[in-house]
């Protein structure tokens, strides 16, 4: 017993002994972000020849592409290509392996899905787009160990004072642990872009009215009537009773007129993973805190509808042994204060969106408002055994779809994503439509309920992002790359937020990283003839009209 409380000490001090030390060194390049698009930019930058620091928010790796979402958002497959071509390459390989499959075959998994399965007729495009995020996991670890890329895990920015500047320079951030990194410089990766911002870089949060950028989908935009055949829901506490309030989460009138701008951000979820699988299924339970209010307005909804399959309240994309990446879950008006939130404000927001989750999934199964056949549907499923273990089998990661944005000399815009105006410096190619989720509910002067903020709309079927956007501008930072809360509207960016297309634009984002360093030259001033070849060498796909 002693012997081994002795050698727990053991490792915990060498440790943080280990961690002082890579904090006395100066790095070529320090990742700031355990996502998609940081561990991309941190294996393209080793890859160069770069001493590269990664560091990661928490005991994982992978943001919410291994926390859930799974079933991966990517409309052409050919716009992958690189480090993010490999990551599903390798996925492809794992999965032809019969051992993977312990829960049904690959044969029956793939007559289920339908979906973004496998893709390509040559072993150079076949790939798995949807996988468990334990496996992926794995591969994303093993892709950095092989790079060589130092990882630190569970280090935080100190949000005060964080970050030494010289001009505009970034010389060191400081963590929360007192722990201080050096680097020639930094890529902002997270969700948040709190580097980013506490370097004094210019962002927005929210949406733009049309008017900034010209657009016609942005800012306050007025949806359908929560109800049937245009009858809605009755939104007050007690119905008919407007002097009760109205149901928790529901905005009282409607904030402006459409097109203004304004705070809110669409909402966020957990992306849970579910299973059917008797041998590996922990049943749901109710949540602690548990919020019958917080479902009022839905089974308000069901009362109207009593004839609402689940799928149309929450999706299921099948995935491999008897899995599902289960989508919708949305907590409609209840993120607002994460952007801009200290830590303790965001352990907050998350825990409620975990405590509604939770809640939701127990109230399909289990409130007796909800029909039966629903109800009997929802009881198949429950938490899998084999994923998010030191998590009480919970995704790690909150889907945070949108927070801080940057705002430098080229912003993307609607008229980028619709082909109006193509980029001249790509980067990236994505396919994905402009999407946005429900960013609130509100109660008209009539007193029905609309969804509000949300549009599906896309008149091109791709298009490139532009390496601008991905650095501040020279006055602000002249050292720090911005893949993931990159400069663009709204609008834009409700099509960019696609995990896939962060794996491109970091690799994008590690690669001109190294060219600026090996020319020292600031970001700002890399030619793009000097980074175009290097990306195309890299497998980067920059045009899907390139052959």
């Amino acid at each position: 017993m002693k012997t081994s409380i002795i050698r727990g000490l053991v490792v915990i001090v060498v440790l943080l002994t280990g961690n002082r030390l890579l904090a006395q060194k100066r790095w070529d390049v320090c990742v700031y972000g355990e996502t998609p698009a940081g561990i991309t930019a941190a294996i393209q930058a080793a890859k160069m020849n770069k001493q590269v620091l990664l560091i990661s928010n928490t005991a994982h790796l992978g943001g919410v592409a291994t926390s859930g979402l799974t079933a991966t958002d990517l409309n052409n497959f050919r716009s992958a290509g690189g480090l993010t071509r490999d990551f599903y390459q390798r996925l492809y390989t794992y999965y032809s392996d019969s051992s993977a499959w312990r829960s049904e075959s690959r044969d029956v998994y793939f007559e289920r899905s339908k979906k973004r399965t496998f893709s390509g007729k040559n072993d150079s495009l076949k790939m798995q787009w949807v996988y468990e995020s334990r496996v992926a996991e794995g591969i994303l670890k093993k892709m950095l160990q092989e790079a060589g890329v130092t990882v630190v895990y569970k280090e935080r920015l100190q949000l005060k004072n964080g970050v030494e500047k010289k001009d505009a320079s970034i010389i060191a951030i400081l963590m929360e642990n007192g722990h201080r990194y050096q680097a020639k410089i930094f890529i902002d990766a997270t969700y948040e872009g709190d580097l980013m911002a506490k370097a004094g870089v210019s962002y927005s949060v929210g949406r733009e009215a049309n008017s900034v950028y010209n657009e016609t989908l942005n800012g306050i935009k007025l949806n359908e009537i929560i109800g049937k055949d245009h009858v809605s829901i009755d939104p007050y506490v007690k119905k008919g009773v407007p002097s009760s309030g109205v149901l928790p989460f529901l905005e009282p009138r409607i904030p402006g007129a459409d097109g203004e701008g304004d705070h809110r951000t669409q909402s966020y979820c957990y992306r849970m993973t579910l299973t059917d699988d008797p041998a590996n299924r922990i049943n749901i339970v109710k949540p602690a805190g548990y919020q019958p209010l917080w479902y009022e307005f839905l089974a308000r909804m069901l009362e109207l509808n009593p004839g609402h399959l689940l799928k149309n309240i929450i999706s299921f994309t099948p995935m491999p042994n008897k899995k599902t990446d289960t989508n919708q879950a949305d907590f409609v008006g209840a993120n607002y204060g994460w952007p801009e939130g200290n830590y303790a404000d965001r352990d907050k927001i998350a825990q409620m969106h975990k405590t509604y989750v939770l809640g939701l999934l127990w109230f399909l199964g289990n409130d007796p408002r909800v029909p039966d056949s629903l109800r009997m549907e929802m009881k198949r499923w429950g938490l899998p055994k084999d994923e998010f273990k030191d998590n009480g089998n919970f995704p790690h990661q909150l889907y945070v779809r949108e927070a801080r944005r940057m705002v430098s000399d080229y912003v993307m815009t609607e008229k980028n994503c619709n082909g109006e105006e193509p980029v001249q410096d790509a980067v990236a190619v994505a396919t994905y439509p402009l999407d946005c989720h429900y960013v609130s509910r509100v109660v008209d002067e009539q007193g029905r309920v609309h969804a509000e903020g949300s549009y599906g709309k896309q008149k091109n079927t791709y298009y490139t992002i532009s390496y601008r956007s991905l650095r501040p501008r020279s006055s602000e930072a002249r050292n720090l790359l911005v893949p993931v809360c990159l400069s663009a509207s709204h609008v834009a960016y409700s099509s960019i937020r696609m995990e896939p297309v962060f794996m491109v634009l970091g690799q994008s984002a590690g690669t001109a990283a190294a060219l600026a360093l090996d020319r020292n030259i600031s970001i700002q001033e890399l030619p793009y003839d000097i980074l175009q070849p290097v990306l195309l060498k890299d497998g980067q796909v920059l045009s899907l009209d390139r052959k």
